[in-house]
């Protein structure tokens, strides 16, 4: 089924100048959907004709407007046409930009980076973890409203994106989403791996991140002294949840293991291995790389208070990761180590753990 496409000239009245002339916007309407843009003209609002959407007059100037607007709506008539037979779906805004510089073959940012995500997406489990998945949709969820904020487009072209696009976005990323430096880091980092595909694949010829220095700053993470270890363990805690949350947390520091690991246990990771003893098997969700640690007597003890109390397998009583860190925040000083731009990856570190409340 053909769309409807119209094309419609209006003067932009609330951008008066001082000489009371105003610019001349075009107005692409498809399917009920708008698309708007300056032809770089303007005109006084008494040699204006409103519905005919043109100049009133035969002078030089009205002349010369008269024409550039019948070659504009020619040349966005031809775009239509030839976006049409090349593309499934035809928007007002696709008509637009490749009006404006691009052509039917040329690639935009977040169509190609939703692509990119959705074959992520079927990775999980096979290649990828839920993880890396989650951190590049973060990412395409902040470009996608940095474009609509900073330039009012829904999309943009990959040879649009130069160093001050990424310098522009930084700022965004520290500023209106309060992001810190090394989280900003992090988002550019999973930003500049989309655009070294789109020039793999021959979008774009110069990469737009070859001036531009991607900064992680080190971070003290702190750590458990064996006497502060001792003083968690030996807290009570005025409720049964208080209880079990202090028990995930000493059962992750003696195992080593991220919250995500330790939601992710079952019965099945516990098994008895070449030296007779049981040890906690699996793999992290994180990366994918297989653990083996030996279950030692502390960790076995807090297995065995919680053994046949569980549904689905489970071997711990794990809350949300929402959960957990307000009952940290709320109880006593813990200090956990957060993944730049996951919190669903939090492994325990802790310092100064000297008062529980």
């Amino acid at each position: 089924m053909r769309s409807t496409f119209r094309v419609l000239f209006y003067l932009k009245r609330d951008k008066q100048k001082a000489n009371g002339n105003m610019p001349i916007f075009c107005r692409i309407t498809i399917d009920k959907q708008e698309a708007r843009f300056g032809i770089k003209k303007d005109i006084h609002p008494d040699l204006w004709d409103v519905k005919a959407g043109k100049a009133i007059g035969r002078s030089n100037e009205a002349a010369e407007i008269n024409e550039l607007i019948d070659k504009t709506k020619s040349t966005l008539f031809n775009v239509y046409n030839e976006v049409q037979l090349s593309e499934i779906n035809v928007t007002a805004e696709k008509v637009k930009n490749n009006f404006l510089g691009g052509t039917s073959k040329d690639h935009y940012l977040l169509e190609q980076f939703k692509r990119h995500n959705d074959d992520i997406e079927k990775l999980i489990g096979i290649s990828k973890s839920k993880a890396t998945y989650q951190k590049y949709e973060v990412t395409r969820k902040h470009l996608t409203d940095f474009i609509k904020q900073k330039y009012k487009l829904s999309d943009i072209f990959f040879k649009e994106i130069n160093h001050l696009f990424l310098t522009d976005f930084e700022v965004y990323l520290l500023t209106s989403c309060g992001c810190n430096p090394n989280t900003t880091a992090k988002f550019m980092q999973f930003f500049k791996r989309i655009i070294i595909r789109a020039k793999n694949n021959g979008w774009i010829k110069a990469d737009p991140f070859a001036n531009y220095k991607i900064r992680i700053k080190k971070v003290d993470r702190g750590y458990l002294q064996q006497e502060e270890v001792e003083m968690i363990m030996a807290k009570q805690f005025p409720t049964k949840r208080l209880e079990q949350v202090r028990d995930i947390f000493v059962f992750s520091c003696f195992c080593g293991l991220a919250y995500i690991d330790v939601k992710n246990l079952r019965k099945g990771n516990i098994r008895t291995s070449f030296d007779g003893n049981l040890w906690i098997m699996g793999k992290r969700e994180k990366t994918g790389v297989s653990f083996n640690i030996p279950l030692l007597e502390i960790p076995m003890r807090i297995l065995k208070k919680y053994e046949g109390t569980l549904p689905e397998g489970k071997i711990l009583p794990v809350p949300s990761n929402q959960k957990m860190n307000a009952y940290f925040e709320g109880n006593c000083r813990f200090m956990w180590y957060k993944e730049a731009t996951d919190n669903t990856y939090w492994t325990p570190h802790i310092r100064n753990v000297s008062v529980f409340g």
